[in-house]
């Protein structure tokens, strides 16, 4: 499996967010958890979760916050179409990040 981990040079400069990405990636790796990274530009749709993932069938939209950071209006409107939608969403930052895994350990146990 390829490493996810940013070039050695540009470790020491990842902002607080990157590194949630990091440890959610890690996760998401760990568990053999399905993922995707939507790439936020001009060109795709805006306030798209940062992780679309899928764990047994479930489809999962993970936002990633770091700190206090929170979530703007379209990004919770995203948020709101997965539910409603039947999909799963959370919002991860580094001081909930065990909620990640024992959502996904929840969703393997079914």
């Amino acid at each position: 499996m390829e490493s996810t981990s940013p070039p050695h040079h540009l470790r020491k400069h990842m902002t607080p967010e990157a590194k949630v990405k990091k440890q959610i990636r890690k996760i998401l790796d760990t568990t053999r958890v399905y993922y995707a990274m939507p790439i936020g530009t001009g060109y795709g749709a805006s306030g798209v979760p940062d992780f679309l993932a899928c764990c047994e069938g479930k489809f999962i939209g993970i936002e990633a916050k770091a700190g206090k950071g929170k979530t703007t209006a379209l990004q919770e409107h995203n948020l709101q179409r997965i539910r409603e939608s039947g999909g799963l969403t959370i919002v991860v930052n580094e001081l909930n990040i065990n909620e990640l895994e024992e959502l996904i350990c929840e969703i393997q146990k079914k």
